[in-house]
């Protein structure tokens, strides 16, 4: 499964997801600039990206708790931020677009 991600310098890297990981796992050890500060507890907002291309309406909703770490967050942008340890990589995210949000 594959993941689109486009860093905060604007180049894009197709990445190896692997089943059950989050995308923030899969960010990080590619080298991308995601803090994953608390490891994908759900608990520090340092992994947030914008999803695009259609992707955010395919996910599931966030959960409250991913909403109030958003509401920390800087730069977001309704309807495309999300916090990348709470997506999973599945064969229904095969494909997604995501690009690493300003710190």
């Amino acid at each position: 499964m594959k993941i689109i991600a486009t860093d905060r310098q604007g180049k894009v890297h197709q990445l190896e997801g692997r089943e059950h990981w989050s995308v923030m796992e899969i960010l990080r050890d590619a080298g991308l600039d995601v803090a994953a500060e608390c490891g994908g507890a759900c608990a520090c907002g340092t992994c947030h990206v914008y999803v695009t291309d259609g992707w955010y309406d395919k996910l599931p909703e966030p959960s409250e708790s991913e909403i109030d770490m958003l509401d920390m967050a800087l730069a977001v942008q309704p309807g495309t931020s999300r916090l990348s340890c709470q997506i999973t990589c599945s064969t229904e995210t095969d494909g997604i677009k995501v690009t690493v949000a300003p710190e």
